[in-house]
């Protein structure tokens, strides 16, 4: 435990770049010269956790085109027409307010339907290589929830609309629910496939952490082995990364949030429009299309104990940082006000949102399915006031 007078400086240093009004919220345009009452903005339900900002660390896997044309310099020339991208990423991921009620109209049967919304945005380092932190991706996004509707007859849902630089646009759907405890989180496969058959596997080369010499950055893994940042159970399974990250915690509820670009029936809509240069010349195939997203995300409750020092009446408030149970995740801080002298130190159990999340991008080209899959956990950068109920 460390006692603090400030926000720690492991916190992201956060610029404001997109403003928004102050009064800025959705609504009806009036079609009255007295408008009538503005509706309540729908429920966020599991997305009002989306608040703030959050920070972390995680690890990403892509393969990518590699070609005579532009081929990527490696200590041992590997040739082929691919390289396995891994890296051990940071990442922040801010919210902004929601935007309210956003009418959507209905026709026939339907009635219109009021939607909600928490905009977001997504950015993530390399730093693989300590004091090299390199950017490699930035996304701007939205998160919303549906109501249940009757045309077409689905239950309550929710969607993320996300823009990629690369040059695609990402539109998933999804449902939600909560359970008890810590959730079971399943393995993922980064192996290539045949197009159209993901039973047709085909293993690289460079799937095999202690291969040096194989087309893959970093080439030569043999430091990151013996330290335990990268292993060979992170590339057969990147989402045991997640399941470390939990394994001492206590977690008392898990909301999990299951999208996909292509949901099967009876839900429907969605998809990965990509830009020419991704699609390629149909007569040569794709650079590197992107042909579906599924990401699952857990948001969970998770239980630390604290150690307050001594307090003295009319002291000011105190931070102090808590142990989020894995020494690779950024620090939470808490602010604290006991509303009662503390004679000696008392351990007091309070609650933070976490955030885990693991994505797949199936991209196309030479000519398999390539599946490029990133995780992380996330931990509040905002300082987390503790409430009165605490005492």
């Amino acid at each position: 435990m460390k006692i603090l007078t400030k926000t720690p400086m492991r916190s992201p240093k956060l610029q404001k770049e997109l403003a928004v009004p102050v009064r800025f919220k959705y609504g009806e345009v009036p079609s009255l010269m007295k408008p009538r009452p503005v509706a309540a903005a729908p429920n966020l339900g599991p997305l009002a956790a989306f608040s703030g900002t959050f920070s972390g660390n995680g690890f990403n896997t892509i393969f990518r085109p590699d070609s005579g044309t532009t081929p990527t310099p490696l200590p041992i020339p590997a040739g082929g027409d691919n390289v396995l991208e891994l890296n051990l990423t940071q990442e922040t991921l801010s919210f902004a307010k929601s935007l309210g009620s956003v009418p959507n109209r209905g026709t026939g049967a339907q009635a219109d339907a009021f939607l909600n919304g928490v905009p977001y945005l997504q950015s993530i380092s390399d730093v693989t290589l300590a004091g090299q932190p390199t950017g490699i991706h930035f996304e701007p996004g939205l998160w919303v929830i549906v109501p249940p509707t009757t045309d077409p007859a689905e239950g309550q849902t929710v969607t993320r609309m996300a823009s990629i630089p690369h040059g695609t646009t990402v539109l998933a759907q999804g449902t939600f629910t909560t359970i008890a405890g810590k959730p079971t989180i399943p393995a993922v496969d980064i192996t290539p496939f045949a197009i159209g058959n993901p039973a047709n596997k085909l293993r690289f080369p460079s799937q095999t952490a202690a291969a040096n010499g194989t087309a893959r950055i970093p080439q030569d893994l043999t430091s990151f082995i013996a330290a335990g940042t990268i292993t060979q159970a992170m590339l057969d399974d990147p989402n045991s990364v997640l399941r470390d990250h939990i394994a001492s915690q206590n977690i008392v509820s898990t909301t999990i949030i299951s999208i996909s670009t292509q949901q099967p029936a009876p839900m429907f809509g969605g998809g990965t429009p990509n830009i020419a240069f991704l699609q390629g010349d149909p007569a040569q195939g794709p650079n590197a299309q992107t042909v579906l997203m599924t990401a699952t995300f857990w948001i969970e409750t998770v239980e630390i104990i604290i150690i307050v020092p001594p307090f003295e009446a009319g002291a000011p408030p105190m931070s102090i940082e808590g142990d989020p149970g894995h020494p690779s995740l950024p620090l939470p801080t808490f602010l604290l006000h006991p509303p009662f002298p503390i004679p000696r130190p008392r351990p007091i159990k309070i609650h933070m949102t976490q955030i885990q999340y693991s994505q797949t991008v199936f991209l196309n080209f030479a000519p398999l399915t390539w599946p490029h899959v990133s995780v992380a956990t996330l931990v509040p950068s905002d300082p987390i006031t503790i409430p009165p109920s605490v005492w």
